[in-house]
């Protein structure tokens, strides 16, 4: 396997096209996607079974072990004590990061239902994260297999510094955003 083809289609013509609207001097000053991290929490009460189906679903989701994340300070209000399970997260990188962006863009999100598109809103610097309420949406996922729904938030870190060339690099990738009105 030579590499996924989003990283293809990146090196061959989104490097040309973003140097063309922006006038980068040269190819190393073009954004790119840098990681791809999968966050999803865990009610802290939760039982072994609970976390280690939450830890089993990411992992399939993004192709590679996802790791339990523990509470760092006890909270009384929450009931939450020092090294309990809060959450499951995953960091994606090189051509894992390509195959789960191309899944992502071209499979996941079209099973949305009633789907029109994602938000326009990135964090100032160039970086998006987009909310997942349902994971059932991802093709690895059984829906019949599962008892519960995991929501989880999905972060693309770019190395571009302005939002506008954070949308315009993901634009090129294909992912749908909702037109303005």
């Amino acid at each position: 396997m030579n590499g996924p083809s989003l990283k293809k289609l990146y090196k061959s013509t989104i490097v040309k096209e973003m140097t063309r609207e922006f006038g980068y001097p040269n190819v190393h000053c073009v954004p790119r996607v840098e990681k791809i991290t999968i966050n999803s929490a865990i009610d802290a009460g939760a039982d072994k079974t609970q976390v280690q189906d939450v830890q089993k679903d990411v992992s399939l989701i993004a192709g590679q072990k996802a790791v339990i994340t523990k509470a760092k300070k006890s909270i009384s209000n929450f009931k939450l004590r020092q090294g309990m399970p809060v959450g499951v997260k995953v960091t994606l990188r090189g051509n894992k990061m390509y195959e789960f962006l191309l899944k992502f863009i071209a499979v996941s999100l079209p099973r949305i239902r009633d789907f029109r598109g994602v938000a326009n809103k990135f964090d100032g610097r160039g970086n998006y994260t987009i909310g997942i309420v349902d994971h059932t949406i991802f093709p690895e996922i059984s829906i019949d297999r599962d008892k519960r729904v995991i929501g989880m938030d999905v972060s693309f870190v770019t190395t571009a510094s302005t939002d506008k060339e954070g949308h315009a690099l993901m634009s090129k990738f294909g992912m749908p955003f909702r037109k303005k009105q």
